[in-house]
């Protein structure tokens, strides 16, 4: 394997779980085109200039995880949304190695796929977000113009983040002081998990 981050090496060492399961993720995707760097505190893989997936330890599980991965056909039918609100991204799950040995064929293939988008330059057209802002919401942004316009200046992705934290709560009150907490983060450009 070549073109390995420390980083990376230190990431899976230093905890306690999924370590051989993280391994035999890693050693899939750099047995090709991608690059290993770290971002977001996670094993990142690139190719193009593009991000192309990277490896994660949950509780429960780790997982492989495509940026673009609704772009990518599929035929074993392995790849599903980390989320309910999730748009382009696309997991595949682990509990075990065997689990990893199991798929690696439709794994690789997956891989290959992804870098050929990545250098083709394909990119997941977005509809436009249907999501209906809260009234609470509304109203902050119609008294103030300072936070309207940096909450416009937001990326897609930040904007909807925040319209879905914000609408998540039941009640009126709550969702008032979910859009007092974050004003601060939104003023600084940031969405609801940057740090």
């Amino acid at each position: 394997m070549t073109g390995q981050d420390r980083r990376v090496g230190v990431y899976i060492d230093r905890k306690e779980t999924w370590q051989e399961e993280l391994r035999a993720l890693r050693a899939i995707l750099l047995d090709g085109p991608l690059g290993e760097t770290f971002k977001w505190r996670q094993p990142c893989y690139t190719h193009a200039g593009s991000n192309v997936a990277m490896i994660a330890r949950m509780k429960d599980c780790c997982v492989l995880s495509f940026f673009q991965g609704v772009l990518l056909k599929d035929p074993e039918g392995i790849l599903e949304p980390p989320g309910a609100n999730s748009r382009s991204a696309r997991v595949v799950r682990f509990k075990s190695v065997a689990g990893i040995e199991e798929k690696e064929s439709a794994l690789r293939a997956l891989v290959r796929e992804a870098a050929e988008a990545a250098e083709a330059g394909l990119k997941v057209e977005f509809a436009k977000d249907d999501l209906e802002y809260p009234e609470e919401l509304v109203d902050r942004l119609d008294a103030d113009d300072g936070l309207r316009a940096a909450f416009e200046g937001l990326t897609p992705g930040r904007r909807r983040g925040w319209v879905l934290h914000f609408s998540g709560a039941k009640q009126s009150a709550t969702r008032t002081a979910r859009i007092d907490r974050a004003a601060p983060l939104i003023l600084d450009g940031k969405g609801m998990h940057d740090r």
